[in-house]
């Protein structure tokens, strides 16, 4: 049985998908309500709690036009900086962050035998997702769109040979604070990854984009000195193993487009005007 919060996810990214594949005609509240079969009340209360904001609101975040103007945007101040942290001051600035650690050779051989690896599965505001960890951090965190068999056994696909036990440790927790609108209770979140030298460095470039902002593909390659290796930095975004906490959904095409998202374009549209909504109520 669905948990309300997942049916209430699944009607917010079907009607922002609505919204989205017929914005020339500028669907009013009511076509958008009709369409997840909700009145128009119900439709504008469920989205206003989710997102903060009016689906009015929410959709100047998705413009073309508003993505443009944040590609814009170089440079942050310190009070931009310390947002971004979840902070409300700048004390704190360098408190909170996430680190990442790459597995050693030694701890992913044969098909990660010597690791043991603790899971569970949580509602978050964009869907019921799968969060698994070593004792180093998170080393896997993806949607279960398909069910939780499906999402474990994507998890198995990645470490075949590890010890895997259904429990919620600390590290699951904290990396699901993020989610939280009080960041407060936040420290340091540890990633423990399975990648190359060039994914980890396009990955610690991706957590560096703050909270509201987008980049593009070839941004991300300037960042790591790779100006001529747009392609490949875009592979090592599709194989991001820690979905929201590594925010490739913050990369978007230079032209404004959203564009794909391993996870569904909807989802990566709901997550860009989630951050934008939230960065606005912050900075309000």
């Amino acid at each position: 049985m669905e948990l309300q919060e997942q049916i209430n996810f699944n009607r917010i990214a079907d009607a922002i998908s609505f919204y989205k594949e017929n914005f020339k005609q500028q669907p009013s509240l009511e076509d958008a309500a009709a369409h997840v079969h909700l009145s128009p009340f119900h439709f504008q209360k469920m989205f206003k709690e989710w997102a903060g904001v009016t689906p009015k609101q929410f959709l100047q975040y998705l413009s073309v036009e508003y993505a443009k103007d944040i590609l814009k945007e170089t440079k942050a101040s310190l009070l931009d900086a310390a947002y971004d942290t979840g902070l409300s001051g700048t004390g704190r600035l360098h408190d909170l962050f996430i680190k990442i650690e790459g597995m050693t050779p030694g701890e992913f051989k044969n098909g990660g035998r010597e690791l043991a690896i603790n899971y569970s599965f949580a509602e978050t505001p964009f869907g019921e997702m799968i969060v698994a960890s070593t004792p180093k951090g998170i080393c896997h965190m993806a949607f279960a769109d398909d069910g939780q068999e499906a999402a474990f056994n994507e998890l198995k696909n990645s470490f075949p040979n590890a010890q895997f036990t259904q429990l919620v440790d600390a590290n699951q927790q904290q990396a699901l604070f993020i989610f939280t609108q009080d960041w407060s209770k936040l420290s340091q979140i540890k990633l423990h990854l399975k990648g190359t030298p060039f994914q980890l460095k396009v990955w610690d470039a991706l957590i560096k984009v703050p909270v509201g902002d987008l980049k593009t593909y070839s941004s991300i390659a300037d960042a790591i000195d790779a100006p001529k290796a747009s392609r490949a930095v875009g592979s090592a975004i599709g194989s991001n193993p820690v979905a929201f906490l590594i925010p490739c959904h913050r990369v978007i095409r230079m032209n404004g487009e959203t564009g794909e998202y391993h996870w569904g374009s909807a989802r990566k549209s709901a997550m860009i005007g989630w951050e934008a909504a939230r960065r606005r109520r912050i900075n309000n």
